[in-house]
């Protein structure tokens, strides 16, 4: 018989120590991620005394692949439609933290006389919190429907699109010795550049070819379609300059707005799981015992930077995002760790060879300790709040409190103007991005097919220059339009045209800037492409602009295509207010009355069950008030008393943060207790001849009680034929009779005695 590969060898010895220890991690209440770093550390070298991993070279490629099914599931749960109604608190609060944190993260590497590059890496680490812990940390105490828990998930989520573009810089500055501004300046226009790229053809193409495949997907096309649209756009990301994990992760925020978005997400979990385990695992096989000995005041020091700074400088983030102390306190103690994107980073610094070796296990040490000291934290944000109100000047708190009265107004009204403007410089950015992405593609790939076929034709190229410009600008003409002809016809311009005369020659200079902008693309075609005089090219560029903007036809493509879109982005929303699943739109107005609406799950195994909400009494016992319940695909809007619940619906109720807490741990907990003794439960066949003694002759079967005092069923009587006779219930029972019973041991072992 051959022999297992190594890398069979090494799976079987990380899976089955990550299984056993992550159980150990379970039971004691702790986050998984902590046991599958032990689980590496077990399996490393640095750990003679058990088996160890035998190539880390092959598991370090199954990390890799790890980190991008990480970032494509991260994507998955990010949406580009959430974060743009998040509004400027969220963003305020996410770079006010990161920024600070990462500061202190580097002066705290040349306190310690670190390289400059590890000290950089080293901040990047220290101003990323955990999405994963600290979402499990408030689950765990029942904090997950409270108020400032939501904005700490939407600070998380900020933080973790943050995180993609900093790696991204960071591979940027590691590629140099002393980056300058203008590099870091350029490598941040390339992400912006290819990002909307990205997102706009993506958004465009993907979900018209998923709604054309729809009836062909079953679970598992599906999941392979996915995994394959991340692979592909890994590799594009690598392609143009970027890490895999960067395009997987775009790739999982386009189809996180698709209709399958929520079916994929299921179906790619456990793929993330095991991915996942492996990449953690592999973090736990870098530490090494003596360099944490070594560096052991650093890692103590390191430790309250991140305890104090979080509790200090996240508190202040979120107090200039508008909440209140209170609230900002326990948003800011909650983020006081770090977690998944600092093991990635360090993993990215030492991929590209540029941080020290020590510096990953000491990131480990690290971010374990503030993982177990994260309840702590959560815990003694109110006592600090009280002790600090307690010791401030009673100007200061009017002034605290007045600033939490104002957080529900908004921090700008924007002006007709400011929404004009920022609408029109958003188009021209988008459709000037697709034009550039049109013009190079076309230039680099089709320019020198044409001018091959040309000279094999004519002899010379020319002719291959002016089928591929007029297909370039054919192919641009619907952009260019919508740059110059869009917004035009809005509300907004509308009513400052008429409303005051002073604004038309403003808003006359915004179509004559964007039509510079239009004619800027067609003249760079015309120049690259002929040897015209400049005031040729320009007669030529204004000619092809007016056609484009008199065009019928192509007005309508334009619209169609904007149109169209539109619906794709909108495809999820739409989806889920067909199937019921939208929340309400007076959830907005609740906020500012200090109570909201929170989803609630009704367990598979739960005592509520069964039961009508009457009898339930959720108002009285908790006072929250049930407005819907979601089941299946359907929405029953303001229940009666009357309605039953089911396992698997979905509780939407209302009420304030104490309330909603209430009910939270009440429904988690008011289960039926897990079957311990499953074995006893299994249910056999018995044959049982009727003796003269039994009680149960001369009786029908329905007056036996064979169904009800002993909970056991009679499936047929034996008469000495081939098939079982069906018994009627009437019948009464003879001396000799066969019956064939079927039931749970202890119970036929129960009716056998009696006989």
């Amino acid at each position: 018989m051959s022999e297992l590969p190594d890398l069979v060898k090494d799976l079987a010895l990380i899976l089955v120590v990550a299984g056993f220890v992550t159980i150990v991690f379970r039971k004691l209440n702790q986050p998984l991620v902590l046991g599958y770093i032990v689980a590496g550390f077990l399996v490393s070298p640095h750990m003679p005394y058990l088996m160890q991993v035998i190539d880390k070279s092959d598991i370090q490629i199954w990390a890799d692949i790890g980190v991008i099914f990480l970032l494509f599931s991260l994507g998955l749960d990010f949406s580009v439609k959430k974060i743009l109604k998040m509004g400027a608190s969220p963003i305020i609060a996410a770079c006010t933290i990161i920024l600070c944190m990462m500061v202190l993260g580097i002066g705290a590497g040349y306190f310690f006389g670190w390289k400059k590059i590890d000290c950089i890496f080293l901040g990047g680490m220290l101003s990323m919190s955990s999405t994963t812990i600290i979402y499990k940390a408030f689950s765990d105490m029942g904090l997950s429907q409270q108020g400032f828990a939501a904005s700490v998930m939407s600070v998380l989520i900020l933080e973790d699109i943050l995180a993609i573009v900093m790696m991204v810089m960071l591979s940027a500055v590691a590629e140099g010795t002393n980056p300058a501004g203008g590099q870091i300046l350029i490598s941040l226009m390339r992400i912006g550049f290819f990002l909307i790229l990205w997102f706009v053809i993506g958004l465009f193409a993907i979900p018209i070819f998923l709604r054309a495949v729809r009836q062909y997907l079953n679970n598992e096309t599906l999941l392979i379609v996915a995994l394959g649209f991340c692979c592909l756009m890994a590799v594009v990301s690598t392609q143009v300059g970027f890490s895999a994990a960067f395009g997987a992760f775009v790739m999982g925020s386009i189809l996180a707005e698709t209709i399958e978005a929520d079916k994929i997400i299921k179906l790619v979990e456990p793929v993330k799981n095991l991915f996942g385990a492996i990449f953690f695992v592999s973090v736990g096989m870098l530490v090494d015992p003596v360099v944490l000995v070594k560096y052991a005041l650093p890692i103590v020091l390191l430790v309250l930077t991140i305890l104090f700074g979080q509790a200090v400088f996240g508190t202040m983030g979120f107090m200039l995002g508008g909440q209140s102390l209170k609230n900002a306190m326990r948003c800011g103690f909650s983020m006081a760790q770090i977690g998944e994107f600092a093991f990635i980073i360090a993993s990215l610094g030492l991929s590209l060879g540029v941080i020290s070796d020590f510096l990953y296990p000491v990131v480990v040490a690290v971010s374990v300790i503030t993982t177990f000291l994260t309840p702590y934290m959560i815990r003694g944000a109110e006592p600090c709040y009280n002790l600090l109100l307690r010791r401030l000047p009673k100007r200061w708190v009017r002034r605290l409190a007045h600033i939490s009265d104002n957080t529900s107004e908004p921090l700008a009204n924007d002006s007709q103007w400011k929404s004009l403007i920022r609408a029109m410089v958003v188009n021209t950015l988008i459709y000037g991005i697709l034009s550039a992405a049109t013009i190079t593609l076309m230039f680099s790939l089709a320019l020198p097919f044409f001018r091959r076929l040309s000279i094999g034709i004519t002899g010379t190229h020319w002719a291959g220059n002016v089928v591929c410009g007029l297909l370039t600008m054919l192919l641009i003409s619907p952009f260019l339009r919508a740059i110059v002809m869009k917004k035009n016809h809005s509300e907004e311009f509308k009513t400052l045209w008429t409303v005051n005369r002073i604004n038309r020659l403003p808003l006359v200079f915004t179509v004559l800037a964007r039509m510079i902008i239009a004619l800027a693309f067609i003249f760079y075609i015309c120049n690259f492409l002929t040897r015209f005089k400049n005031a040729i090219l320009i007669v030529i560029a204004i000619a092809f602009l007016i056609l484009m903007i008199l065009s019928r036809s192509l007005k309508k493509r334009s619209i169609t295509l904007e149109r169209l879109f539109v619906q794709n982005l909108r495809s999820r929303e739409i989806e889920a207010q067909v199937k019921g699943r939208r929340r309400p739109l007076f959830e907005g107005h609740l906020l500012d009355r200090n109570i909201h609406i929170g989803s609630f799950d009704v367990p598979e195994d739960s005592t509520w069950a069964g039961k009508p909400l009457q009898k339930l009494q959720l108002r009285n016992r908790f006072g929250v008030h049930v407005s819907s319940l979601l089941r299946g695909s359907h929405r029953l809007n303001i229940p009666g008393g009357n309605t039953i619940l089911f396992p698997g619906d979905k509780i939407q109720a209302i009420g304030n943060d104490e309330q909603l807490a209430s009910l939270s741990v009440a429904i988690g907990h008011e289960v039926h207790p897990e079957e311990t003794d499953i074995e006893k439960r299994e249910m056999v066949l018995r044959q049982l001849t009727l003796s003269a003694k039994s009680p149960f002759i001369g009786k029908s079967l329905r007056e036996s009680g064979i169904r009800d005092q002993y909970n056991c069923m009679v499936v047929g009587v034996d008469e000495g034929q081939r098939h079982l006779t069906l018994i009627s219930p009437d019948r009464a029972l003879q001396v000799g009779d066969m019956l064939w019973i079927v039931g749970e041991r202890e119970n036929l072992k129960r009716v056998k005695e009696t006989n």
